[in-house]
């Protein structure tokens, strides 16, 4: 059973979510169940504290207006309860992903407060979600395990793009579609660990091979899940050679 916990301190609007959520939940016979909802953070984080150790689904308002709380401090919070917390956020703005950075948070979406496409945005939510968890029930071999700050992130192998050697010495970048989780690390030692479904295409960069949809030789890039990565000229012939390309 999955666990589901809503705070948004705008009473009419958790009102509409919490209706939505139990509806779809009811039709599409998920297994799910919403255990509390509240307008504040404080229950919500004594209640993830008496279940500490059980991993929950999290709907968050990110303009939450409670004290110091707002949700991305909300969320903060939960993910050293919770380290495989679930964080949904609900938002009147659209592109909030640069803040999520901000408070190192890995945010799995966004629901934006627009009466027309509420319910459809919670309906596709609820059906990610339901994906995604049980994808993470596979082969413990297929999932990487990092500790970013004072948590320990448990990421499934087949949603990262690439690994990045960050700012900061002897700090490495993960990068999926939907975060960027900064740990420490050795391009080196992960290398070793993930084997031949990564390339090393640069000193800086590490690539799962799966996730290429783009060589450009000439300029020494590549892209990879839509981003762009550098490519060393002593790499070049041999990425074209794992691609199937030719020299």
């Amino acid at each position: 059973m999955i666990c589901i916990y809503l705070c948004d301190d705008d009473d009419a609007m958790r009102g509409q979510i919490q209706k939505i959520l139990e509806r779809k939940i009811l039709i599409e016979e998920y297994d799910m169940r919403i255990v509390l909802s509240v307008s504040s953070a404080g229950p919500l984080l004594e209640a993830v504290r008496r279940e500490r150790g059980k991993r929950g689904v999290y709907f968050l308002d990110v303009e939450l207006k409670d004290g110091e709380w707002d949700g991305f401090l909300l969320g903060r919070q939960i993910r050293r309860l919770d380290p495989h917390a679930t964080l949904v956020y609900i938002t009147g703005f659209g592109d909030l992903a640069y803040r999520t950075f901000r408070y190192h948070l890995e945010a799995f979406d966004y629901i934006v407060k627009d009466p027309a496409r509420l319910e459809e945005d919670i309906s596709r939510c609820l059906s990610a979600v339901t994906e995604h968890l049980l994808d993470e029930r596979c082969d413990p071999k297929e999932i990487y395990t990092v500790r970013s700050g004072d948590v320990l992130r448990h990421i499934p192998i087949p949603e990262i793009l690439f690994f990045e050697t960050a700012p900061a010495a002897h700090h490495i970048y993960l990068h999926t579609a939907r975060s960027r989780i900064e740990f420490l690390g050795s391009l080196d030692r992960i290398e070793a660990e993930l084997g031949e479904r990564f390339f090393r295409a640069h000193r800086s960069y590490l690539v799962a091979v799966d996730k290429i949809e783009e060589i450009d030789i000439r300029h020494g890039k590549l892209r990879a899940g839509g981003r762009e990565c550098l490519v060393s000229r002593k790499a070049r012939s041999a990425l074209l050679l794992r691609m199937g390309g030719e020299s």
